[in-house]
């Protein structure tokens, strides 16, 4: 079996770093709500499942239980689907996948909630107390869909949501019916992103607000880096994908690797008037939307 893992990129970009006032500020606030919390449920991107993964999750979590998430699960491969369910269930893991957008997989992660606050007021009962809604706390990374998901186990619009980083900017309350309140959070990063490969790929996905990267060479990276996934089938990324869709090949520099500038400054004068900057906002909006099909921008380590 060939690898999964996809090869490293270099990327030659200003550094990516993005921790605004509202998110410090709601980090605080979330760390005093999380002793009222029973349950964490964690929200990943399918595509990003470990650039999505906060490192101070566990701090958070502490001894409660947790739920893990990767939505969006329409734009990743079946192949990455299988490749990620394998390993999160080596790590003693389980995974929820859903599409929020068109409410796949949102009902299983309803019932396995309302299951975790069954066990949680039996345990209440044997104390003789009475019981209660369990209280769930939403986390995750910006614009991983935590408010989509919301409005979808509510089934209605509760909380605003789009897909942008930086929506939601303050902690809220949502009752689901008698047996679940949900605590919708602000997007968390970790203050600095050191790996920024990692960052690169929270750009690529939109998870992380515009003003901390520069959308031309972001798109620059993401070219090469589609050629380099082409060599994994599991990713979803088959050969000319460039090609095929704006009808401008890739080509290769003398001194070896892709031609992306020579590609972009292509594509924008057949497609945006010469406009590089369009041109790579085109190619960035048009993977984010799923037009370059279902795509994944990582696999699991080892696999």
């Amino acid at each position: 079996m060939p690898p999964l893992t996809p090869p490293q990129l270099s990327v030659n970009a200003p550094a990516i770093q993005w921790y605004p006032g509202h998110i410090a500020k709601a980090e605080k606030a979330l760390q005093e709500a999380l002793a009222k919390v029973d349950l964490v449920i964690e929200v990943r991107d399918a595509r990003i499942p470990l650039a999505t993964g906060h490192p101070r999750l566990q701090r958070w979590i502490g001894t409660r239980q947790h739920l893990l998430v990767l939505n969006r699960r329409d734009m990743v491969p079946v192949a990455a689907q299988q490749a990620w369910d394998g390993w999160f269930r080596g790590q003693g893991q389980a995974v929820w996948w859903c599409d929020a957008k068109a409410g796949t997989g949102v009902k299983q992660l309803q019932q396995a909630a309302i299951r975790a606050g069954t066990a949680l007021n039996e345990r209440r009962l044997g104390r003789g107390m009475r019981p209660r809604p369990v209280r769930a706390l939403m986390l995750g990374f910006p614009n991983v869909g935590k408010s989509a998901l919301i409005n979808r186990l509510v089934r209605q619009k509760v909380v605003e949501s789009a897909r942008r980083a930086g929506v939601t900017r303050s902690l809220r309350w949502v009752r689901l019916g008698q047996e679940l309140d949900l605590l919708d959070a602000p997007g968390v990063l970790p203050p600095r992103l050191d790996d920024q490969q990692a960052a690169l790929r929270l750009a690529l996905c939109d998870d992380i607000g515009q003003a901390a990267y520069d959308a031309e060479a972001v798109a620059l990276a993401f070219a090469a880096l589609l050629q380099l996934l082409e060599t994994v089938p599991a990713t979803g990324v088959s050969a000319g994908l460039l090609e095929r869709r704006y009808g401008i090949p890739l080509g290769q520099l003398p001194a070896g690797g892709p031609d992306v500038e020579g590609w972009l400054a292509a594509a924008a004068a057949r497609h945006t008037g010469g406009d590089s900057l369009r041109m790579a906002t085109k190619l960035l909006d048009d993977f984010r939307c799923g037009r370059l099909d279902a795509i994944a921008l990582e696999l699991p380590p080892g696999a």
